[in-house]
């Protein structure tokens, strides 16, 4: 089965519908999908409940999608830096999950490996557990999380090939594996597109039977969500008069 597509409309024409329920990889904005967020704007698809650690910020990422008003729900862990988020979500426009982070990996983690909920002490006696069955084990109290699954999942990859095998690359594993997992069809963008037996298999953290569709996308802006620096120990030093080292 052909699996590389020329481009990220073509990957993704026949897979969006309204309603649907997307997962999109990342860790803040590292290893986001987002030549294949740009193709879902572009769609015009609405209604879309989102399965993601965050929303990107204003203007980048899922923060596209905020823009447009094509997402209805979202299922997250983190969304501090998107004011266009707080905005709708504070004025009732868009509705909310919130999940602990680990929770979060684990509900998909869950939710690809065929789990349909499981117990964790996570949120217990908190606002996170109302509405949630609550049970007792071995004189602990644990909270019911339910597996989380979707129709699509867009990932981003640092190598892959043209099977679908997948290498991620540092902080881009956080989420990408276990979304690839945990849909019916799941879309990869590459930024390095290689032959099969280029990657070596003890390498490979996703296996291409999880991966329908993939896309090569070799040059690709890597923002900074807060770029944090320090002084040089050089510089520091002759500043407070000790001279150069």
């Amino acid at each position: 089965m052909k699996k590389v597509y020329s481009d990220a409309t073509a990957a993704l024409a026949d897979l969006l519908r309204d309603g649907m329920t997307l997962m999109c990889g990342g860790f803040g904005l590292c290893g986001i999908p987002d030549e294949l967020i740009d193709a879902v704007r572009a769609s015009g698809v609405k209604g879309l409940t989102v399965i993601s650690n965050n929303a990107g910020i204003d203007g980048v990422g899922l923060g596209k999608l905020l823009e447009t008003r094509q997402v209805a729900k979202m299922i997250s862990s983190y969304v501090g830096e998107n004011k266009e988020f707080a905005r709708q979500f504070l004025a009732g426009e868009l509705e909310i999950e919130f999940n602990p982070q680990g929770t979060l990996a684990e509900r998909i983690r869950a939710g690809g490996a065929g789990i349909p909920a499981f117990f964790t002490k996570t949120g217990v006696g908190t606002k996170v557990a109302e509405g949630k069955e609550v049970r007792e084990f071995d004189g602990e109290h644990y909270v019911m999380e339910r597996g989380l699954v979707a129709d699509l999942a867009l990932v981003h990859a640092h190598r892959g090939d043209t099977e679908g095998n997948l290498a991620y690359r540092m902080t881009a594993r956080n989420f990408n594996p276990m979304m690839a997992t945990a849909a019916t069809v799941t879309v990869a963008q590459v930024e390095h597109l290689v032959e099969p037996g280029a990657i070596d298999p003890d390498h490979i953290h996703t296996p291409g039977i999880y991966v329908g569709r993939i896309i090569h996308v070799p040059i690709r802006e890597k923002r900074i969500e807060q770029r944090t620096t320090r002084k040089r120990a050089e510089a520091a030093q002759a500043a407070a008069g000790g001279g150069a080292v």
